[in-house]
């Protein structure tokens, strides 16, 4: 329930279903909830009219605020290290004197929750695109020695430090203050506080950006659900040869539903970290694996020479705007895809890191993650390329028409063990999407009531919500759940202006903790 006490608004912890009903803001669970099904009934009567106006919703988009979110996620990375390495660094969050998760479980947490199912098959995918198609800035030949290392570069580009940063850096000093500190809602529109005061709880333009918020991140995580029933059914039919149809990817579906739900029925110290925890263990396996029965020397080589054309050309990459169509669907698309996750991203980080330091967070979150994502990359796409070059077609054959699980099974099955390790990573991408899974649905639902314990029976609906909305989008084809993830980026105009405000309220929220812990 939220009441007022001492003038700041308090939110206690519905953690039961009895306190459904009482505790749901019904505006924001209206308006959010009404738009997916919108979305899902305009796909059913015309998919192609729905993608019509997507696309052109996604190029006015782009066309109008790509400098701008360019711009916004520098500015957050370089203030969040700023506030990183000066003596508002030392600051603790969320009001506790010690981290209630151990380091090991909160870093499996973060980094299974923003990589999802998109850090296995991107990987695989994207160094590829940029090797037989090479980003504009860098001017070299398609398919040649020299297009590897920047190939590598850009896809560490889209997955880096910029994209990271944007998720939590600033916006968990402004969320953990006001919430833990100061008692108001755990809800995106308390990132608006400082401007609006109080008024923003009771005003449309608060609904409205806890809806938009919502609707971002059921947009993006849809997609993945979406995808994953794709992905898997297609390797499923590749290894065992089982018929790739509608049947078998909505089964994938429905037992992905049941175990994020599950997952996030148990909460954060529970499953999400169990799942996370045994995500990270087996992808260092097979990050182990490749390394040493894989390519080894090129993976060495081309992680120090590609990270270190990614810190040369860091600024010209992130500021590139002279080729707009290739921007829109490539750097502007991410940017948008992660701006989209914010700010609930922002308040699960919150959840999973009281006691936390600033340092802490900035340094696992804006620059350890990157990055350990980079060589993440580096190891599946490196070997990709690896294996392209020695044998021109072998990856980029399957990869034809952007088919992102074809280049994965094609890299695997190049290695020693290719059928097991196959295998391996589809589970691998099952648990990764399951993570994004449990821990949106778990976010969705602290929204909706502005504590950071929702109830359990609102879990559940937003949990099946998702994958039906999933399983509904995909008996379309891939263009309807295409649809829904694009759409991701038109929902980032308004996200990007509500993450707006942390830019200066972060810093000034650090230095008056700083104060109050007798730190300057």
């Amino acid at each position: 329930m939220t009441e007022m006490v001492d003038g700041n608004i308090k939110s206690g912890e519905a953690s039961t279903s009895a306190g459904f009903f009482a505790d749901v803001d019904w505006p924001v669970f209206v308006i959010s909830g009404g738009f997916i099904a919108l979305f899902c009934i305009m796909a059913l009567i015309d998919i192609d009219a729905l993608s019509g106006m997507v696309n052109s919703s996604f190029a006015w988009s782009t066309k109008l605020f790509g400098a701008y979110w360019q711009f916004l996620l520098l500015s957050t990375f370089f203030i969040g290290l700023a506030l990183a390495f000066t003596r508002t660094g030392a600051v603790k969050l969320g009001n506790l004197a010690t981290p209630e998760i151990q380091t090991f479980k909160w870093i499996a947490i973060i980094m299974c929750t923003l990589l999802a199912g998109g850090g296995v098959f991107w990987a695989a995918a994207e160094p590829m695109a940029h090797f037989t198609s090479p980003p504009p800035l860098f001017g070299v030949e398609a398919n040649t020695a020299e297009a590897a290392y920047p190939a590598l570069a850009q896809s560490y580009m889209h997955w880096g430090f910029l994209a990271w940063a944007i998720q939590c850096s600033l916006t968990s000093i402004v969320l953990m203050y006001l919430h833990y500190n100061k008692g108001l809602p755990l809800k995106p529109r308390t990132l608006l506080y400082p401007i609006f005061g109080e008024k923003i709880y009771k005003s449309w333009l608060g609904s409205f950006a806890d809806a938009a918020c919502v609707i971002a991140v059921v947009a993006g995580t849809v997609g993945p659900i979406g995808f994953l029933g794709l992905q898997v059914s297609y390797g499923l039919n590749e290894l065992f040869g089982v018929v790739n149809d509608y049947g078998l990817q909505l089964s994938i579906i429905l037992g992905l539903i049941v175990l994020y739900t599950v997952s996030a029925i148990s909460g954060v110290t529970r499953g999400i970290q169990l799942l996370s925890t045994v995500n990270v263990c087996l992808a260092l396996f097979l990050m182990a694996f490749i390394l040493v029965m894989g390519p080894t020397a090129f993976i060495s080589d081309a992680f120090l020479h590609s990270f270190g054309l990614y810190l040369d050309k860091f600024i010209p990459m992130a500021t590139f705007r002279a080729s707009p169509a290739w921007l829109d669907w490539w750097t502007v698309f991410f940017w948008g895809w992660f701006l989209g996750y914010g700010p609930l991203m922002a308040m699960f980080i919150c959840r999973i890191s009281r006691g936390r330091t600033i340092r802490e967070i900035v340094t696992v979150v804006s620059i350890l993650a990157p990055v350990a994502t980079a060589f993440w990359f580096t190891i599946i796409g490196g070997s990709g390329i690896f294996f392209e070059l020695a044998d021109p077609g072998v990856i980029s054959g399957p990869f034809t028409g952007f088919n992102l699980p074809a280049a994965m099974f094609a890299i695997t099955q190049e290695l020693p063990m290719g059928f097991f390790i196959s295998v391996l990573f589809l589970i691998l991408t099952i648990i990764f999407v399951a993570t994004t899974g449990d821990s949106m649905t778990y976010t969705v639902s602290m929204v909706m009531t502005g504590t950071d314990h929702p109830p359990a029976a609102l879990r559940v609906f937003w949990g099946v919500a998702m994958g039906l909305v999933a399983a509904i989008l995909i008996s379309l084809g891939s263009g309807g759940v295409t649809a829904l993830q694009s759409f991701i980026v038109v929902t980032a105009v308004p996200v990007s202006l509500i993450l707006l405000p942390s830019l200066w309220c972060g810093p000034q929220i650090a230095r008056k903790m700083a104060k109050e812990q007798g730190l300057i």
